[in-house]
């Protein structure tokens, strides 16, 4: 299931120094809500500042920008204005996100005509920043395209922070196989990011599948059956037994609101069970649209929901198998999204080791611009790892100890856009968040609203 965003909600501020021509500030701030717009960016409301309106005019137009709930407030210099008109509006809502965005002159008969705006930007960016604001300063070039670019990536950033702060991660059970590399800190994690992670036992979850109802498992086993390829087919009994589990943890999820969830994995569903849970992956990923991520990694989820709040991808986890000299193997032994499926979704039924038998994908992953990214933290100090880098077809490989013939595990080598030493040497995990295209230019802008270093 594809994720689906509402659309980045601002507030937009035009300000200018009534000196000006007033055809000309109407002028270019129409084109700059007319630019946004057409970029993605829903309008709210609109006002426009002059340094001769009276204390009440403002007061008022400030009292109607905050009867809307948005993600950011644009401060759109149209020409020079002073600095404490910016600042009486900007600081009534000192607790958003801003932008600070300076228009350009226009070229006339081969002349440039300006309104001075970059006067005023250059007169507000140090003030804003020793005011403490959560803001982004962009400056428009003469003679080149508008950086709309930078505009959208910063308002999706505000947007994904409101999201975060609104979010639930469900999981079921805690630290998996007592791994130190998906634990967190609740408290400060709740600080700076906003997430609330809730936890629940496996036991609700096994008492909740004796009361699914039979027909809907039915029907999700044809659904598997008519959609997924199989190398080597499941018994019916696993696949009914996958839907009950998969129909038991929909009901936890919708009825706790949560976006991501994690499961304990080995020790806990392979162990207790005898049920590798990827096939419940991949249904509660594909069909209900949650984030989906193994072991209890709770930072590897939060990195997940900050992924598809910013893109709209599905935020498919990948671990790290083998370093190569210009390149890193990441795959999964268990599942991937279909989002990020090349060709149709294959699967098999094998074995690893001591842990019995179990459906796994074998998808072929697509390739390309892809980035990489993980959320961790040093005791209340929080950074995010990101790196870009081409995503190609894996060369031939098996993970040591799945049952004969070994399976094709969904993998990519990608080829890092910097040294592959300069990743191991700032590697924080196992698991790293995959989306397509280069996305790190709207992951810093995240960053910098949650005040967590980009390494």
């Amino acid at each position: 299931m594809k994720a689906k965003l509402e659309p980045p909600t601002i507030v937009l501020a035009g300000f200018a120094e009534s000196n000006y021509p007033e055809d000309l500030i109407q002028r270019k701030f129409s084109e700059a809500r007319e630019l946004l717009e057409k970029n993605g960016i829903r309008i709210l409301h609109q006002e426009l500042f002059n340094e001769v309106m009276k204390e009440e005019e403002i007061a008022r137009a400030c009292e109607r920008m905050a009867k809307e709930s948005f993600d950011l407030l644009v401060a759109c210099v149209i020409a020079w204005v002073p600095s404490n008109v910016v600042v009486r509006v900007v600081d009534e809502f000192s607790h958003k996100p801003i932008l600070l965005w300076g228009l350009t002159g226009d070229m006339v008969n081969g002349k440039l005509v300006t309104p001075a705006a970059q006067a005023g930007t250059t007169a507000l960016r140090k003030t804003m920043e020793d005011l403490g604001y959560k803001f982004k300063y962009v400056y428009e070039y003469l003679h080149q395209p508008p950086k709309v670019d930078q505009v959208t990536n910063f308002a999706r950033a505000a947007r994904a922070a409101r999201l975060l702060r609104r979010s639930k991660v469900g999981m079921m059970g805690y630290r998996d196989m007592s791994l130190y590399s998906t634990m967190f800190d609740e408290i400060s994690l709740r600080k700076k990011v906003g997430v609330e992670v809730e936890f629940f036992e496996m036991l609700e979850m096994v008492q909740k599948m004796d009361s699914v109802n039979e027909e809907e498992v039915m029907k999700i086993v044809d659904e598997i059956k008519r959609q997924w390829t199989f190398e080597k087919e499941p018994p019916d009994t696993f696949l009914e037994k996958g839907a009950k589990i998969y129909l038991a943890l929909k009901d936890i999820i919708q009825d706790r609101g949560y976006q991501a969830i994690s499961l304990k994995d080995v020790e806990g569903m392979r162990k207790l069970l005898n049920f590798p849970p990827a096939m419940v992956f991949m249904l509660l990923t594909d069909k209900l649209g949650v984030c989906t991520i193994p072991e209890n990694d709770v930072l590897g989820a939060v990195t997940q929901l900050m992924v598809r709040y910013l893109t709209g991808q599905a935020a498919a986890y990948m671990e790290v198998y083998e370093f190569m000299k210009d390149r890193v193997l990441f795959g999964t032994c268990d599942y991937v999204p279909s989002e990020i499926v090349d060709g149709p979704v294959k699967a098999t039924f094998t074995a690893f080791g001591h842990l019995g038998g179990g459906i796994i994908n074998v998808s072929k992953v697509k390739t390309g611009k892809v980035t990489l990214c993980r959320l961790s933290n040093y005791g209340e100090k929080y950074v995010m790892h990101v790196v870009t880098g081409e995503a190609l077809k894996p060369m031939k490989w098996e993970e040591a100890g799945w049952a004969p013939v070994a399976p094709e595990l969904p993998s990519i080598e990608v080829k890092l856009d910097s040294p592959v030493e300069d990743f191991a040497d700032k590697v924080l995990s196992q698991h790293y968040i995959l989306s397509y295209g280069d996305n790190t230019g709207v992951i810093k802008d995240l960053c910098k609203l949650l005040d967590i270093e980009i390494i």
